[in-house]
This record gives structure tokens, C-alpha cells and sequence, in this order.
């Protein structure tokens, strides 16, 4: 691959989001925590080399808890990707926030209990996470959502799964004030934190979670059918946002690691 055709941008699609670019070029890479989830698909939008990955593998391989968070990052890197759009699907936790709702988060919950969530296995290396997204990546998703109503800000609550939440668990998260709720916006937030990246997520509701009234109870067909709803609409806007993404990021997330001595040697 080519300097010219080196992606610096990148999105890393969620379930029931397999495909973003037309003709790309599959390129497989390996990483010292394994193979990420499917080979790394690298085309152009607008004119922008633009690289793409399936969070869950290429026919939902892996569910939440087994996703390659560390390799997928990684691998990400080395291809030369230094901003991550990373959409999902989400419960809404609020009554506000019902199916097709597009939230941008700006803060995240960890409530996950048994994944690798860094990379520094070795010495004094405390990365920054006050802020887990990127401040400018998502002032671009919500303009370019405009139009669609998007609420901007609230917390996104990370579960281990596979399994949903109990309705006592999903209320008390709704009492917390936090606003959604999903399987997989932790560690990868973190991880690309650790690898100096920029990184936001825009979150679409696809049902109210089971605590937030007594009708609902989530269900797999439920989500992947409003998913499917709402797809075409995220990939036109992450086009456009991916078209607008200036080069130079002018933000904290390129100095994150700045003054630390690294245990390992980043890509």
C-alpha cells in the first residue's frame, strides 16, 4: 500500500454494519495480540483513502465479550489510521430515548468484567480517560446528524453480555441518569486512547432497555431489525463526516501519551 493510498481514517462498523465502502481492497494483518476480526477493507470516499472494519468479524463471528478489541486497534494503527468513527447499537435508558435515536456519548461507564482492556501489561503507564472520546470527532457527528435530531452528550454504559440486562439492573442504570446501554463500547474506547487515536462513537437506540418500562424486554430480533432500519441512513452520514475530517488533529488525543515511557513499541 502506497503512502498516497495509506488510510488515516477509519470506521468500525457494529452489528448488523458488515459493509461501508464500494471495491475495497482486503488486506489482511497480523498483530501481536492475534488476527483482528476480519481483514481490514481499505477504499476511498470522496476521494479520502478510508479503511473499514467489522467490529463482530465479516458474519458476526464474534459476540461482544470475544471481539479482538486489542488486535482490531491495532491493526487499525499500523495501516496508518489515526481517527476511528466507531458506530453501534445501543438500549435507550431513558424514556427520550426511544428506538432510532441517534446519541452521541461523551462519557462511558465500564460495567464489563472479564476483557483485556489495555496494552501496558508493564510498568507505570496511567493513561488520561476523563474525556473517553474525541472532542472534535464528535462535534463532526453531530453536525452530521443535523437534522436527524441527535442528542448530544450523555453516558453509555458498557455490560459484559452476551446476555441482556435484568430489568433491576437496567433500572438502576437508568436512575444513574446514564443515557444508553451496550456490549462494546469498552475497552475498545480506551485501547484507542492508549494508542494515542482519536475516537467517538454515535450510538442508535434500538429499543428502550428492559427497566425502562414495564412493556419492554430487549430481544436480538428487535435490535438487528431497527438496525437494519436505520443503516443506510448512518453510512450516508458517516460519508459525509468521514469527506469533512480535516487531516490535522488539532486535540489532546495525539499527546495522550506524551512524557510516559511506553512498555512496548507502537506501530
Amino acid at each position: 500500500m502506497s503512502a498516497s493510498t495509506c488510510p488515516d481514517v477509519a470506521v468500525i462498523g457494529g452489528s448488523g454494519f458488515y459493509t461501508f465502502l464500494d471495491e475495497p481492497q482486503q488486506i489482511e494483518v497480523d498483530t501481536p495480540y492475534g488476527k483482528p476480526s476480519a481483514p481490514i477493507s481499505v477504499g476511498t470516499v470522496g476521494g479520502r483513502s478510508v479503511a473499514f472494519l467489522p467490529r463482530h468479524g465479516a458474519h458476526h463471528d464474534f459476540p461482544a465479550h470475544r471481539v479482538p478489541y486489542r488486535a482490531n486497534l491495532w491493526a487499525l494503527r499500523s495501516l496508518g489510521v489515526r481517527q476511528i468513527l466507531a458506530p453501534c447499537a445501543v438500549g435507550g435508558l431513558q424514556v427520550e430515548h426511544g428506538p432510532g435515536t441517534f446519541v452521541v456519548p461523551d462519557q462511558l461507564v465500564d460495567r464489563t468484567t472479564a476483557r483485556h482492556q489495555t496494552y501496558f501489561d508493564e510498568g507505570a503507564c496511567h493513561v488520561s480517560f476523563a474525556d473517553p472520546y474525541c472532542a472534535r470527532l464528535r462535534g463532526h457527528l453531530l453536525a452530521g446528524l443535523d437534522g436527524h435530531e441527535p442528542v448530544d452528550g450523555g453516558a453509555m454504559v458498557v455490560i459484559e453480555g452476551p446476555r441482556f440486562s435484568t430489568r433491576a439492573e437496567s433500572r438502576w442504570y437508568a436512575e444513574q441518569g446514564w443515557a444508553v446501554v451496550n456490549m462494546t463500547g469498552h475497552p475498545e474506547a480506551v485501547l484507542a486512547r492508549e494508542l494515542a487515536l482519536c475516537y467517538a462513537t454515535v450510538a442508535l437506540v434500538t429499543d428502550h432497555d428492559a427497566g425502562v418500562d414495564e412493556a419492554s424486554a430487549v430481544s436480538m430480533e428487535a435490535v438487528f431489525e431497527v438496525f437494519a432500519e436505520h443503516t443506510g441512513t448512518l453510512k450516508s452520514v458517516l460519508a459525509d463526516v468521514v469527506q469533512g475530517l480535516g487531516a490535522e488533529r488539532d486535540c489532546a488525543c495525539p499527546h495522550a501519551l506524551d512524557g510516559m515511557d511506553l512498555p512496548i513499541e507502537l506501530p
